[in-house]
């Protein structure tokens, strides 16, 4: 599989995840987002993860990421619907993981962080 097509497919799933009836739920950007208010997501890819090497030759490469969500609101349910779309990317080559949630003081937003890993 290509690297692309592993990318796009957890941009795709969290597009789709947050859709309902046409509309999004919340914005998401890969890499960046324009000056926009809160709620939305930001993910990215940040590099390779521990691949498999054998014979000398690289056997499987993981990509390793990170899904950014930005919100005004205590206990947004928009962060359980990012986690249902996670699960749902596990019968993928894929692992996931709620790296921390916290309170940005310089901005007034609740953060949570997510990295990932897709084989």
């Amino acid at each position: 599989m290509s690297l692309q097509t592993k990318i796009k497919k957890i941009g795709d799933a969290l597009v789709s995840g947050l859709t309902e009836d046409d509309e999004m739920v919340c914005p998401v950007y890969h890499y960046w987002r324009p000056r926009l208010t809160a709620p939305y997501v930001v993910w990215a890819e940040d590099g390779e993860a521990g691949s498999f090497h054998a014979d000398d030759h690289k056997k499987e490469q993981v990509i390793a990421g990170f899904i950014d969500f930005y919100t005004r609101k205590e206990f947004d349910t928009i962060a359980d619907s990012i986690q249902t779309v996670l699960y749902g990317l596990q019968g993928e080559p894929f692992t996931w993981r709620l790296e921390s949630v916290q309170y940005e003081d310089e901005t007034n937003l609740i953060h949570y962080q997510w990295t990932w890993e897709a084989v």
